[in-house]
């Protein structure tokens, strides 16, 4: 049983791993036995050697940068394995009404085309029976107030997925997508906190994620042991999308009340 979702030999490729999601999968994928490459715009030549991958700077938003990361790292370590197409951004908080094409080009340059880019390059340079995991997010099945262009760009990423999963299916090249709702990440805590004060109150673990347990799935998915698993969308939401929990009901009759 010592072997049951080893990731021994695996060669991985992480974008945005320098920090948040994408680290705690570099730091658990490494733990498991795999080699992992890091891609991130950031400089993670430290962060890459203090836990033992490797850093190779990309710009996901750039088709040719996005090419040579997977080439580069094919180079370097070998066919690949695992990718994970984790790199992503969240324009500020607009109504439809406000928003402009500069905040949706954003969003999409980055959450939808660094997914694009990945499964078209990634493939050429993997080995068949792999895993490609693309982060989405709970905002990429569900519509939240202010965050259109973020939605948007998320769902065309789990519309990415359930085709790439139907076009690599022949390779036995799994393709899914991991849904997070809030992670407990430095580019969450940047965002308006009264947004995480209110998922704390939606999610009936009375809690965001950590970092870690987004990383746990992501694990599970580049493992061998869940072969049949594909195209799908796996919501990491504690809860969230399962009903309405004794606080948010409260706060609801509360705030009805206060209106009488």
């Amino acid at each position: 049983m010592s072997n049951v979702f080893s990731l021994k030999n695996k060669v991985a490729v992480i974008t945005g791993g320098a920090s948040g999601i994408g680290l705690a999968m570099a730091k658990r994928f490494i733990s498991s036995g795999a080699k992992v490459v890091i891609g991130d715009l950031s400089d993670a030549t430290k962060v890459a050697e203090q836990i033992g991958a490797t850093f190779i700077k990309v710009d996901v938003s750039d088709e040719e940068s996005v090419k040579k990361l997977f080439e580069n790292t094919r180079a370097q370590l070998g066919p690949i394995d695992i990718v994970a197409n984790n790199a992503g951004i969240c324009p500020e908080f607009k109504t439809l009404n406000e928003a402009t094409k500069n905040d949706y080009e954003f969003a999409f340059k980055v959450n939808t085309l660094g997914v694009a880019f990945g499964l078209k390059y990634a493939p050429r340079y993997m080995n068949d029976g792999g895993s490609i995991i693309n982060t989405s997010s709970l905002s990429g099945k569900m519509g939240v107030f202010g965050l259109g262009a973020y939605c948007s760009s998320k769902f065309s990423a789990i519309g990415l997925t359930q085709t790439a999963a139907v076009e690599l299916g022949d390779r036995n090249i799994r393709v899914n997508a991991i849904c997070p709702a809030s992670v407990n990440t430095a580019m969450a805590q940047e965002n308006d906190q009264s947004q995480l004060e209110m998922e704390k109150i939606m999610i009936p673990l009375n809690r965001i994620a950590e970092p870690e347990e987004v990383a746990a799935v992501a694990h599970f998915l580049a493992a061998d042991d869940c072969a049949f698993i594909n195209g799908q969308a796996i919501n990491v939401c504690g809860g969230m999308t399962a009903g309405i929990g004794p606080r948010l009901w409260e706060k609801l009759a509360g705030s009805a009340g206060d209106e009488k």
